[in-house]
């Protein structure tokens, strides 16, 4: 099976330093992931600098009371460091790209050769962002977080109508961290049926239990946020795995997928291991020429060199042509 392409999210795990942002870019490559992904916005871009109710966080999140502004001046990664995390990734061997949210992103990316388009969960509704960088001929990755089905319709509606085709979508809980109980994996490869598209997930669950289930259920790409330590602090931190941890779930990942393998029906039984062990006919005590085979004297019993079981019935009181020791592996050579 192919491998399970797995995400860094840096996010605004880079405590506001580019020689931080740079050093998990190697972290991560320690930690065995395909990419790293970055997320292209300023504070100006993705919402208004207004302290309105409407523009406050709440509902029992890791960011009640700050306004959308505050957070996200805190979280966003500056514009100018993008050259440099892209080098540093590609020096690395590792994919580099990046979740837009407005057009002039996209035109930042372009300029970098951003080889993928994540479009985050709360922007699955923008179908102007999606379609400017749908029509970019990148694989595009839609997040359905907090997406309705029509929603996610009308998202792979608007890349198919710029002759994107090269749509995957992620399962994911847009909460942080979000219970297990909200997961549903089961929508994952629902979608996979209903929409004819890739699937993965974007997990923001405590732990890799769900990303290694995903990949078990076929998810070909999964997305984690990525910190080198907590104490850098951030936005994210609480809701990240660190480097050991990653490293961790990038092994239990390819175990898993070393498990699942392909489909195997073997023909020829000499190919299987342990097949000697199965059952089949020996002479169960000495016998001679012409005597009358019993369910005494022949006996399916392991190991699995002699005649296969499925004959016993049909040689039951035939007799023998020779002389027969106990342990023989028995053969239709010696009935009449």
């Amino acid at each position: 099976m192919a491998k399970t392409f797995i995400i860094a999210e840096l996010s605004a795990n880079h405590g506001h330093s580019l020689d931080t942002a740079l050093a998990s870019i190697r972290a991560a490559k320690v930690a065995g992931v395909d990419a790293i992904k970055i997320q292209t916005y300023t504070a100006d871009t993705i919402t208004l600098n207004s302290r309105n109710n409407d523009f406050v966080v709440s509902g029992g999140t890791l960011w009640d009371n700050m306004s959308l502004y505050d957070l996200y001046k805190e979280a966003y990664t500056p514009w100018e460091w993008h050259e440099a995390i892209f080098e540093e990734a590609k020096k690395m061997d590792i994919v580099c790209f990046s979740s837009p949210f407005d057009n002039s992103a996209v035109d930042l990316l372009e300029s970098l050769d951003n080889p993928i388009y994540k479009i985050a969960s709360f922007e699955i509704t923008d179908v102007n962002l999606i379609r400017y960088a749908a029509s970019k001929g990148k694989p595009m990755v839609i997040s359905t977080g907090i997406a309705t089905l029509e929603d996610i319709e009308l998202a792979i509606k608007t890349c198919h109508e710029v002759g994107n085709y090269d749509v995957a979508l992620l399962r994911c809980v847009s909460a942080y961290p979000a219970p297990l109980e909200s997961v549903n994996l089961r929508t994952m490869n629902d979608m996979k049926e209903r929409f004819g598209v890739k699937v993965g997930l974007s997990d923001h669950t405590m732990g890799s239990d769900v990303a290694l289930a995903a990949v078990a259920l076929g998810a070909v790409m999964v997305e984690k946020h990525f910190i080198m330590d907590r104490s850098i602090g951030g936005p994210d931190a609480a809701f990240s795995m660190t480097t050991e941890e990653f490293k961790e779930m990038v092994v239990s990942i390819r175990n898993v997928e070393k498990a699942i393998g392909n489909v195997v029906y073997p023909t020829d039984p000499s190919s299987i291991k342990g097949r000697h062990f199965s059952r089949s006919l020996y002479v169960a005590e000495d016998m001679k020429a012409g005597d009358i085979i019993t369910e005494k004297n022949v006996r399916s019993v392991r190991p699995g060199f002699g005649l296969h079981p499925k004959y016993l019935n049909d040689i039951l009181g035939k007799k023998v042509v020779c002389n027969l020791a106990l342990g023989t592996r028995f053969s239709l050579d010696y009935i009449l």
